[in-house]
């Protein structure tokens, strides 16, 4: 991957996605996204960049309020295509924050984890918006 990281800027119905070079891809924010959504090609491109050649340690910052089904299922295909790219030796974490009343959004993270076969932290945020 070049040095540039890659910066999606957040809308009221996409998140904010960072893909550095640094091994650092943060999604945080609202995922409202529809099937037409200008963001897809973007972050799709980006991904794809960075799995030219990812630094030895690749992690993924989860810290989305709401997230409905569509944008879970890009999530997760990004998750999955992470998971295949990235093989020893190198590795690939994540951490999901989630809010204190959020069980829904726990759930879904240790779900998305156990079927994207990526090992998680879930981490107990006061406000995901502050993160």
């Amino acid at each position: 991957m070049g040095e540039e990281a890659i910066h999606i800027l957040p809308t009221n119905n996409t998140p904010e996605v960072i893909i550095g070079p640094d091994g650092i891809i943060k999604i945080k924010g609202r995922a409202l996204m529809i099937n037409n959504s200008e963001i897809l090609e973007p972050l799709m491109n980006g991904v794809n960049a960075y799995l030219f050649n990812p630094p030895e340690k690749t992690n993924v910052i989860v810290a989305i309020e709401y997230l409905n089904s569509f944008s879970s299922t890009i999530l997760i295909s990004i998750l999955k295509k992470l998971s295949q790219a990235i093989l020893h030796p190198k590795k690939l974490a994540m951490l999901w924050y989630y809010e204190k009343d959020d069980e829904d959004m726990l759930e879904l993270g240790k779900y998305i984890s156990e079927i994207c076969n990526i090992p998680a932290e879930f981490v107990l945020a006061t406000d995901i918006t502050d993160l």
